[in-house]
């Protein structure tokens, strides 16, 4: 797709369009869903910048081009417009993060308690984009609530998020870095 052009003055007064057209409010439950998996994919983008394993890196953008079929299914009211092609991940998706993250927790040592937010930059980074996940997660999960999403999107989300808590365990380890347990400081 060509884009010639970036302004169209359409979404000034706080409206824009979805696929197949309807005008909503950019304030929408819709748009936060979809908005939010595109912050996601910023923030991914970050990560892919800032990683040197070349396996990861692959991932996280393979990643981030199945969070486009994922914008695109948010942004289509499937009671007024059928779904695209484009709006449907690619057959197999989810089990190839349900792999990778066995694979991940099968390089790492077993450990106990939870694990505070933190590490390398890199992983800090992957800690990121898991909370902009979950909470991408929460918006997807609102608009089920009111609109028709395809399911498999929230499933891939979630288990996204999954491979993102790996992914920080991972660069941690590989860099020698201790991770941070949580200790009730209350006690």
């Amino acid at each position: 797709m060509k884009i010639t052009k970036v302004y169209t003055r359409g979404g000034d007064m706080g409206k824009t369009s979805l696929v197949g057209g309807q005008r909503v409010s950019k304030a929408s439950v819709r748009l936060e869903a979809y908005g939010t998996v595109d912050e996601l994919s910023s923030n991914l983008g970050l990560l892919a910048a800032m990683i040197t394993d070349d396996v990861e890196k692959e991932i996280i953008i393979r990643v981030q081009n199945c969070l486009f079929n994922v914008c695109t299914n948010l942004a289509t009211d499937q009671e007024q417009t059928d779904l695209p092609q484009s709006a449907y991940l690619p057959e197999g998706e989810i089990e190839m993060l349900e792999g990778r993250i066995d694979e991940i927790m099968h390089l790492l040592p077993e450990r106990q308690g939870f694990v505070l937010p933190g590490g390398t930059k890199e992983a800090a980074q992957a800690h990121i984009c898991r909370t902009v996940c979950r909470r991408a997660e929460r918006r997807i999960v609102a608009l089920s609530e009111v609109a028709q999403i395809t399911p498999q999107v929230l499933q891939y989300v979630n288990r996204l998020s999954d491979y993102l808590f790996v992914l920080a365990k991972k660069i941690n380890f590989n860099a020698n870095q201790s991770e941070i347990i949580w200790q009730n400081v209350g006690r």
